[in-house]
């Protein structure tokens, strides 16, 4: 539970302090970045507290996340990539917390 509230919170902590003007528009794109959990709905079961979604999930591998580094390069989909990286991140760290790897082998 505290992993998904994470998923919530560090991206309010990042457009608060970074995007205080336009901190709403910056949460709302860092908040899309969570959308990539669509493919757990790939995976069987779709939920699963001891799986590591880093190097598991289709859009949570290597190529994807380069990819997203797209979104670093315009001012207007930065906080977009943010989110993403952001994510990545955070799922990267309750991988290492719940089962000690940083990635799915």
């Amino acid at each position: 539970m505290i992993h998904l509230a994470l998923h919530l919170i560090i991206p309010a902590l990042v457009a608060a302090a970074f995007y205080r003007a336009g901190w709403r528009r910056a949460f709302a794109l860092m908040m899309c970045g969570m959308l990539i959990d669509i493919d757990h709905l790939l995976a069987n079961p779709i939920y699963d507290p001891a799986r590591c979604s880093i190097g598991f999930h289709p859009l949570h591998t290597l190529l994807p996340a380069a990819l997203y580094s797209v979104f670093l390069a315009s001012k207007t989909t930065r906080p977009l990539g943010i989110g993403l990286y952001l994510h990545l991140a955070l799922d990267s760290l309750d991988c290492y917390v719940t089962n000690g790897v940083w990635i799915t082998p």
